[in-house]
């Protein structure tokens, strides 16, 4: 069997998971311990994001004619990939917060919604709120005026329903 029938099906399985990502980013994951990168690929999986280590000669062939194919330039050295199909930000979040805790994770570059973007860029977007956050603030700014609005309404209704007795109280006697 000659190599290339041998890669082909891991090169198909590559461009089928970035198919309909929003996101992809590269990372070079040298010097993490074994406990680092189970920590890591746990963190990833909880996320829904998808996690693997490819050959970057097969990852190329995956990324041509693609939106993903100016992270070519990026690949160099060992690389793993992380891709999520829901959550654009998410896997820069989770990857910057875990390089918090292991410096020798180092994000190398990633595409975002089809736009390039390298190292600080990347850095710049694991600092934006997932969208159900997102969500959460924009329906609590909303919905803060309307509830103040409403307290002040019954304050109001409370305070003139205890004024009315009391003047309608010496009126009968």
């Amino acid at each position: 069997m000659a190599k290339v029938e041998i890669k082909q099906p891991i090169v198909q399985e590559i461009a089928e998971n970035i198919k309909d990502a929003q996101s992809v980013v590269l990372v070079d994951y040298r010097g993490l311990t074994v406990a680092q990168d189970t920590q890591l690929r746990k963190q990833l999986r909880e996320a829904g994001i998808t996690y693997k280590v490819y050959k970057n000669t097969l990852m190329n062939f995956a990324f041509k004619g693609t939106e993903f194919e100016s992270l070519s330039d990026s690949l160099e050295g060992p690389n793993a990939i992380a891709i999520s199909k829901d959550d654009a930000t998410a896997p820069a979040r989770v990857l910057a917060q875990f390089a918090k805790t292991a410096p020798a994770l180092e994000i190398k570059a990633g595409v975002v919604e089809g736009n390039f973007y390298d190292t600080e860029a990347m850095k710049e977007i694991s600092g934006i709120p997932s969208r159900e956050e997102l969500l959460s603030k924009l329906l609590g700014s909303i919905q803060s005026p309307i509830t103040n609005f409403a307290r002040v309404i019954k304050q109001i209704a409370e305070k003139d329903g205890e004024a009315a007795p009391a003047e309608e109280a010496p009126a009968e006697a």
